[in-house]
């Protein structure tokens, strides 16, 4: 069901669209996961603050953009999910030097305008197959370079709909983890940049894509790295040392690309998905004595049956490996 915000009489009435029992394997990069109570698609920034202030205090709320390292659970979302992708979708030059994009807006998107502009130094969010708001959230980073290294202040929004300017230093960034004031959601960014040749950081583009076709599964339903790189090694190099690649669980497959990518080859549920999750890091930590953390975010509720019972991956069946 897709319908208005019914208007409660408040000064500013939300204009976007609310869905009922979305389906999320609609907005998630591997095509998994039940339906979300609610979701909500807000038409800009002040929108949304105003559907926020709307909202029982108790309703849990959950953003999200293109659904790339995300895993949404086979029993759906309870509460409200905000579809920040196609909705906040700004950007623009400001500051002479400085870019503000909307937390909606694509990474890649961010990397061709800003070379457009003339503007070099954030080349690498080309390679990150997410949204703003995403990557700030777990800064990602591609290519040896994180998008904190680049943020100079940001936007936050809150459950009562106020919206703030960040300084840079009012966060931690780390490896694949972000700390701040708590209860704010991230609406824009703006990104500190240089001025450079356009042609240059265009063949960097080119050549940073290349690359990434050639060393990951491009164009399967995949959610980008599923774990983060350990201290002092790399992921993808402990799950193929473990022999794992192309080790199945139902539709899902570990990649014989890259080690570091489960991608959904064949109907899989998001069940599967976690079952092969669990079962990859536990053989790295039996073997290798490493447990690997989950680079993407499960969430939700388990299908109607409970949650995914233990599997034996090698009981069906691998698809090569090693």
């Amino acid at each position: 069901m897709t319908g208005r915000v019914r208007d409660t009489g408040a000064a500013l009435r939300p204009r976007g669209v609310l869905r009922h029992d979305e389906p999320m394997s609609k907005h998630t990069a591997w095509r998994v996961g039940g339906a979300a109570d609610r979701m909500y698609e807000p038409a800009d920034l002040d929108d949304l603050a105003a559907f926020l202030r709307r909202l029982a205090p108790a309703e849990p709320v959950h953003m999200i953009g293109l659904g790339s390292n995300l895993l949404v659970r086979d029993g759906g979302i309870a509460g409200t999910v905000i579809l920040t992708s196609g909705a906040l979708g700004a950007i623009d030059r400001v500051g002479g030097e400085r870019v503000r994009a909307e937390a909606g807006v694509s990474c890649a998107k961010v990397a061709r305008f800003s070379l457009g502009q003339g503007l070099c130094g954030c080349e690498f969010l080309a390679g990150i197959p997410g949204t703003v708001g995403g990557a700030l959230t777990m800064n990602a980073g591609a290519f040896g370079t994180e998008t904190w290294d680049i943020v100079r202040r940001v936007e936050t929004i809150d459950r009562d709909g106020t919206r703030r300017w960040r300084g840079r230093d009012e966060f931690e960034a780390r490896y694949r983890a972000v700390s701040g004031p708590p209860g704010e959601w991230f609406a824009a960014a703006e990104f500190e940049l240089f001025a450079g040749d356009p042609a240059a950081a265009s063949a960097r583009v080119r050549g940073l894509l290349q690359r990434r076709a050639a060393t990951q599964p491009i164009g399967q339903r995949s959610c980008g790295s599923v774990f983060r790189n350990p201290p002092g090694d790399i992921a993808a190099r402990l799950i193929e040392d473990c022999g794992l690649k192309g080790t199945r669980v139902g539709g899902a497959v570990v990649s014989d690309k890259h080690a570091n990518f489960i991608v959904n080859d064949a109907g899989a549920s998001a069940a599967d998905i976690e079952r092969l999750i669990e079962h990859v890091a536990g053989v790295v930590e039996r073997t290798r004595g490493v447990r690997l953390v989950p680079e993407v975010r499960v969430v939700g509720r388990a299908a109607a049956d409970g949650s995914p019972a233990a599997a034996d991956p090698d009981a069906e069946g691998k698809a090569g490996g090693g």
